[in-house]
């Protein structure tokens, strides 16, 4: 049968996710996936270098249309951190909704566990990269490894907190997810509350006051 002459990451994408859900495994090669499919393996290999960097790069479009559908609503820029997050959350988990068959054959393909969570690698860079980029404000000490160690705390607990979102949706059998909505709100909403500084500045704030007036007294 003639081979289709045309072909695009996302065609491949498409027909991954369907074999996969088709047959509850990858294909045994790359040839034989292609081969399937009417295209020249090569065309595969233009886009990905393995099944395992398709199965990334699949979260990270995840991530994408994600980000793409934020953009596209004149609100979000508006928005602080706290709300720029519920939105991405929500948004994010529409998608995996979307997908949900497939999100779950993923993240269960193998009997270990960790491993089955190295297809959210690129995920993950990005996420975290996105969190940076939120302005979300911490405690300025003035001290470069002390601020770069607050940084990373937060990258790594706003992914930790998300991986804890995917496995209470994968759990969820509630309709319409509505309980996965109701933890991503308590959850944002709770991490923003720890994180909440105006408390601590007014306090800082209050000593530096105290500490000058006691000095001009004493002076």
């Amino acid at each position: 049968m003639a081979k289709q002459k045309t072909i695009t990451s996302n065609n491949i994408i498409t027909f991954y996710m369907d074999y996969v859900l088709e047959h509850n495994k990858r294909p045994k090669t790359v040839y034989a996936f292609a081969k399937k499919h009417k295209f020249e393996e090569q065309k595969f290999y233009a886009f990905f270098g393995s099944f395992e960097a398709l199965e990334q790069h699949i979260f990270k479009a995840f991530f994408d249309n994600t980000l793409k559908a934020l953009s596209a609503n004149e609100d979000y820029t508006a928005f602080n951190s706290r709300n720029k997050l519920l939105s991405f959350y929500f948004t994010f988990f529409e998608n995996l909704t979307a997908n949900r068959s497939y999100v779950i054959y993923a993240l269960n393909q193998h009997k270990n566990k960790l491993k089955n969570y190295v297809v959210l690698k690129d995920l993950k860079s990005h996420f975290t990269h996105y969190i940076s980029e939120l302005g979300i404000e911490l405690i300025e000490t003035k001290q470069e490894q002390i601020d770069k160690l607050q940084q990373k705390s937060l990258k790594e607990s706003a992914w930790m907190q998300l991986l804890l979102t995917i496995k209470f949706w994968m759990d969820d059998t509630s309709p319409s997810f509505e309980k996965t909505d109701i933890f991503i709100e308590k959850s944002v909403n709770t991490s923003f509350d720890v994180l909440d500084i105006a408390p601590i500045k007014s306090l800082i704030d209050f000593g530096k006051f105290i500490y000058k007036e006691k000095f001009q007294m004493n002076s």
